[in-house]
């Protein structure tokens, strides 16, 4: 693959590619099985208040190759938001290409143009080696939280 990758925010026309990008990765990463319904819907939400983020795509010619969401949370520690990377997604004939290089750089370059971010932030399952290498390789560093839920 030499063809040049861009990046650009998601929109309303991409919501059937994040939606099936959503599934591949609950499938690959967690075993699970998302309603397609739902996962529309909330791909729609999302794009439709951009005040509880956006998304990136990465495309690769005229295929688009991978995404992220951008969420954020504000700390009031900092006074100022961390942006959630969530999300990403690239497709397996696009991995290791720097297709997440990419879009990781545009979401650096995004959040140091706005005063109000503090810092990047993600989540990644710990058996994910892979991503977990590619993390670290573009200067992420591990913190020393742990992830605690409850679902509704």
């Amino acid at each position: 693959m030499t063809e040049r990758i861009h990046i650009r925010y998601g929109e309303l026309r991409d919501v059937h590619i994040l939606r099936d990008f959503n599934i591949a990765m609950a499938k690959e990463t967690e075993s699970k099985k998302l309603d397609p319904e739902i996962a529309d819907k909330g791909v729609k939400n999302l794009i439709n208040h951009p005040e509880r983020g956006f998304y990136l795509m990465a495309e690769c010619g005229t295929k688009i190759a991978g995404s992220l969401m951008i969420t954020r949370e504000w700390s009031d520690w900092r006074n100022g938001f961390f942006w959630w990377i969530q999300s990403v997604y690239v497709l397996p004939e696009f991995r290791r290409i720097g297709i997440f290089k990419s879009l990781y750089q545009k979401v650096q370059t995004l959040a140091k143009k706005e005063k109000d971010v503090c810092g990047l932030r993600l989540y990644v399952d710990r058996d994910n080696k892979p991503a977990i290498q590619t993390y670290l390789a573009l200067g992420m560093q591990e913190t020393d939280y742990l992830l605690f839920e409850t679902e509704f």
